[in-house]
């Protein structure tokens, strides 16, 4: 059964999916679809500002972890490994957050997309993961308060991704986009009112 519903699913589905998570909310260009589905953005910054306390340092947490074994991903130059067979299931965590949760001004709520930045300027697709690779989750914005073994007590959030390689799909590079962000942005201006800063990491798919 999960194997027909990952080899189902199509962009119609996917822009579907974009538009119920921004129905009701401040401005659609504030969240995660906005980036290459619902605007030609190439990233967060086309409509938000990177100017919150948060930055890329020991207390942030961007980690992608293999779902089965609960190990990182991540390679010694700091770029993430995703290696699967071909028409294997793979599920990994993403895992956003602040290790420091005893911060008045800790992020509250996290925001994230998996793209293919080459994708992004084609707008006859709503499709903007790599070539040939089937996903059921690339995009969501959560509230922090997930738990995850590896990182005890922090601020943060996770939630699992399910990829296949299919028939066409060959080795690519993605892009890991983040905002953590506190607060609410402004109707009509996203760059007032809501504190973020953003991040990018390097993500390599690889076909075994």
């Amino acid at each position: 059964m999960k194997n027909r519903r990952i080899h189902n699913w199509r962009p119609s589905t996917l822009g579907s999916l974009a538009l119920l998570v921004v129905m009701g909310t401040p401005c659609a260009l504030a969240y995660p679809p906005a980036v290459g589905i619902l605007s030609p953005s190439r990233n967060c910054l086309s409509c938000h500002k990177s100017e919150g306390p948060w930055k890329d340092s020991a207390n942030l947490i961007i980690d992608i972890l293999d779902k089965s074994s609960g190990k990182s991903l991540k390679q010694e130059d700091g770029t993430f490994l995703i290696s699967a067979k071909r028409g294997e299931l793979k599920t990994v965590l993403t895992v956003i957050g602040w290790k420091d949760a005893k911060e008045e001004l800790s992020p509250y709520r996290n925001a994230w997309i998996y793209v293919d930045p080459k994708k992004i300027p084609d707008p006859s697709s709503l499709n903007k993961f790599a070539p040939g690779w089937m996903v059921n989750l690339p995009a969501s914005c959560r509230i922090v308060g997930d738990t995850v073994e590896a990182y005890a007590g922090a601020q943060l959030t996770s939630l699992p991704m399910t990829l296949r390689a299919g028939d066409d799909a060959s080795d690519a590079e993605i892009e890991l986009q983040v905002m953590l962000t506190r607060g609410e942005s402004v109707k009509g201006d996203p760059k007032k009112g809501m504190l973020g800063n953003y991040f990018a990491r390097r993500v390599h798919l690889k076909v075994e």
